[in-house]
C-alpha cells in the first residue's frame, strides 16, 4: 500500500476529500505550516497524525524546507501530497523528493500559473478554466500533468463563483488521482510526460484528461 504525508496551510478541503474517499492508501500525517490551519483538527479527529512547522519560525525559506523534510522523513512516506499547501518549495527540498510531490492547481495549467487564477481567467475572457493535478518539479506550477478537470466560464462569474465550481471538481480529480498511483497505474514517459495506463479512451491513446461539466 502506498502511503503519503499531506501537507496544508489551512482549511485543508482537499485533504478532506481525499480522506473521505477511503481510497487504498496509507495517510501517515497532515502537516500544517501554520498553527492555526483547521484541517488539523479534521485530520486529528479522523486518527491521523498530525504536525505543524511553522514557516514563521525560520528566517530563511531553506530552513524551514530543511525543518519540513526532517518531520515528512519522519513518517517514510512514498509520496507527499500539497493540498492547499501555500508555500514555494526549494529546488532542494524537491530534490530530495524527485518525482514524488505531488500538486493541485486551480487553473487548467499551463495556463494561469501563481497565485489568482479565478481572477487571471475572467480577466483573460476563457471560455473554460479547471483544476490540474501534477507531479512538482523546481518551476512553480509547471510539473507533469497528471490530470485536469474543465468547468466553463459563465457570464456573471465572479472569483468566488468559479472558485466553488473549479473546487467541486478539485474534490473530484485528486482522490482520482491518488487512487490510479495507488494502483500503480502513472508512468513517466520521455519528456516528463505522465501515462495513465488501463484506459482506453478513443482519440486519447492512454493520456486522459478528464473534463467534468458543471451547469
Amino acid at each position: 500500500m502506498k502511503s503519503t504525508v499531506i501537507l496544508i496551510s489551512g482549511r485543508g478541503s482537499n485533504m478532506e476529500a481525499i480522506v473521505k474517499a477511503n481510497l487504498p492508501i496509507d495517510i501517515r500525517a497532515v502537516i500544517a505550516n501554520r498553527p492555526d490551519a483547521k484541517g488539523l483538527g479534521f485530520a486529528a479527529a479522523q486518527g491521523i497524525a498530525t504536525a505543524v512547522v511553522d514557516h514563521k519560525a525560520f528566517a530563511l525559506r531553506e530552513g524551514f524546507d530543511a525543518a519540513l523534510a526532517e518531520t515528512i522523513g519522519r513518517h517514510r512516506p512514498d509520496y507527499i501530497v500539497l493540498a492547499g499547501f501555500m508555500r514555494v518549495l526549494t529546488e532542494g527540498f524537491i530534490g530530495h523528493f524527485p518525482n514524488r510531490i505531488i500538486n493541485i492547481h486551480p487553473s487548467l495549467l499551463p495556463a494561469f500559473p501563481g497565485l489568482h487564477t479565478h481572477r487571471q481567467a475572467l480577466a483573460a475572457g476563457v471560455k473554460l478554466h479547471g483544476a490540474t493535478v501534477h507531479f512538482v518539479t523546481p518551476r512553480l506550477d509547471h510539473g507533469p500533468i497528471i490530470v485536469q478537470a474543465a468547468v466553463p466560464v459563465l457570464k456573471g462569474d465572479t472569483e468566488d463563483s468559479l472558485a466553488a465550481r473549479v473546487l467541486v471538481q478539485e474534490h473530484r480529480i485528486y482522490p482520482m488521482e491518488l487512487k490510479w498511483l495507488a494502483e500503480d497505474r502513472l508512468e513517466f514517459m520521455p519528456g516528463d510526460v505522465v501515462q495513465l495506463g488501463g484506459l482506453d479512451v478513443p482519440g486519447q491513446g492512454n493520456n486522459f484528461h478528464l473534463c467534468f461539466p458543471c451547469e
